[in-house]
């Protein structure tokens, strides 16, 4: 299987610790997001909307980070991404999608340039992006209050952990104050003791700037 990314994406970034922790390895295809490949005709058969990750299959072709993690989890289960029960694999997949669905969107590249084009000075934008960001990663402190650690919701990492690095590292890049987000901090930095996070992370990367 390829996995078509770029090395700074957030999307693309939790496939990349959804197959280490999985035990499996791809091939990296690289898109520079900045020099606008993602909109290549050949990009846009694998992906009519222009947007990393991509995980090409012998059977097919899957699109959206959360999509391919769940793709993983049903077909590679062990070790697992989820929780056994309903409940606690709800809370897990509604952290995951705080994150992706709702933080990560309105601070990405395409949003950040469209307001750019409608005129914002650049500190605007960035300010807006890092409200965006804070406002969500509150939340998201919260919906953790009672939840067991070490990691997001027990002892081993799940989707919510991969969902939380990238968008921490994407935090600090647009300068936000993370100290009322303890509990958030303290679940990454169990993530971060474990290789298949820190070597999915973007500076391990063979595209990396």
């Amino acid at each position: 299987m390829s996995l078509h990314g770029y090395f700074r994406s957030s999307a693309a970034w939790r496939v990349r610790i959804a197959l280490n922790l999985k035990g499996l390895t791809a091939t990296h295809v690289f898109h520079h997001l900045r020099h606008g490949e993602q909109r290549a005709p050949d990009f846009l058969q694998l992906n009519p909307q222009g947007l990393v990750p991509v995980l090409e299959l012998a059977g097919g072709v899957l699109t959206q980070s959360l999509a391919i993690c769940e793709w993983l989890e049903e077909t590679h289960p062990v070790p697992p991404l989820l929780p056994e029960h309903a409940l606690p694999r709800a809370l897990v997949r509604a952290f995951a999608l705080a994150i992706a669905a709702d933080i990560h969107p309105v601070q990405n590249l395409k949003v950040l340039a469209r307001l750019r084009r409608l005129g914002l000075p650049e500190a605007e934008v960035t300010s807006w992006a890092r409200d965006v960001i804070a406002d969500g990663l509150k939340a998201c402190e919260a919906l953790l209050a009672g939840a067991p650690g070490p990691f997001c919701f027990g002892a081993s990492p799940t989707l919510a952990d991969i969902c939380l690095v990238p968008q921490l590292s994407n935090a600090r890049r647009f300068g936000c104050d993370l100290s009322s987000v303890p509990r958030l901090l303290a679940a990454e930095a169990s993530c971060m003791a474990l290789a298949a996070f820190t070597d999915a992370a973007p500076d391990k990367q063979a595209d990396a700037e």
